[in-house]
């Protein structure tokens, strides 16, 4: 395990100890405990490890941890499968040559072409890869959320857009829970990829210019997002709230496909379809300027 990952695993580790109440084990909280969640050894304890052994490991003195001691934490601690994964990601030890070049990051042909297809029917649809690069949208996720393809490659990213774009802050019902879920699956992708120089340029770059990310990121929570629901205020149809389902296109765990649907009959489906004949009208009107 580097030394980068070491140091992940044990504030991991901590943030999640202190996250996990003792009522909600059935222990003692009636002593006086100097900081919130479970003491080291009553983790231990629940494990079945020592408490030494996993102080060296919370204070990053453990080299290594087997997959049996990761499983017994992650149910002591009550992690759902994202956290129990990302715990696995840390804890992976590191290849002695690990550095290599990241695969360009390409969306299959076939993709493209259902994100494509999906305009016909009214549902906004767009492929995130690593890092929470946008990688392809289609006219109407375009639309309501921002063109992507018009700005610069580096600014065609999820995070970048959520934090630094004035926009983002009026475009979302509840900007904070986005935001917070942005961060937590950067730190999802931190966990697999903790060699990746560009994504640690991006949470540099977002760790100096926003508070709120700083704030969030030191939380070590993380997220991989499947199913849910989520509401916008849109500068030309108003309020009107989405269901999303996020799939891996070609079984590719790097890429994310998010596809928007509205509840058949309500006024988010009017909305939508409004948002797609006036996105028509402004393209038409376009490309009759440019002639």
């Amino acid at each position: 395990m580097s030394g980068r990952n070491s140091s992940e695993l044990a504030e991991f580790l901590r943030t999640c100890r202190s996250r996990v109440s003792p009522e909600e084990l059935g222990l003692d909280a009636s002593a006086r405990r100097r900081v919130p969640g479970l003491r080291r050894e009553e983790l231990a304890q629940l494990a079945g490890v020592s408490v030494d052994y996993y102080t060296r490991l919370e204070q990053g003195r453990s080299r290594s941890a087997s997959a049996e001691v990761l499983d017994a934490l992650a149910s002591a601690l009550r992690l759902d499968e994202a956290e129990r994964q990302h715990l696995m990601d840390l804890a992976r030890p590191e290849p002695a040559a690990r550095k290599r070049r990241a695969r360009p990051q390409r969306v299959d042909p076939a993709t493209l072409r259902l994100v494509e297809m999906l305009d016909e029917v009214y549902s906004p649809a767009f492929v995130l890869g690593r890092r929470l690069d946008v990688l392809a949208h289609n006219r109407l996720a375009g639309a309501l959320i921002t063109e992507f393809r018009a700005l610069p490659a580096p600014r065609r990213n999820q995070a970048r857009f959520v934090f630094f774009d004035p926009h983002a802050r009026e475009l979302y019902q509840d900007w904070e829970a986005v935001a917070a879920d942005t961060v937590a699956m950067l730190r999802l992708d931190a966990g697999r990829y903790p060699d990746d120089p560009q994504l640690s340029e991006l949470v540099g770059e977002l760790s100096i210019h926003s508070p709120e990310f700083r704030r969030w990121w030191s939380d070590h929570k993380v997220h991989r997002r499947t199913t849910g629901s989520k509401g916008y205020h849109h500068p030309v149809v108003g309020e009107l709230t989405v269901q999303y389902q996020a799939l891996h296109p070609a079984g590719d765990p790097d890429q994310i496909l998010f596809v928007y649907t509205t509840e058949p009959g309500s006024a988010s489906e009017t909305s939508m379809r409004l948002l797609a004949n006036w996105n028509s009208s402004e393209r038409r009107a376009n490309s009759l300027q440019r002639r």
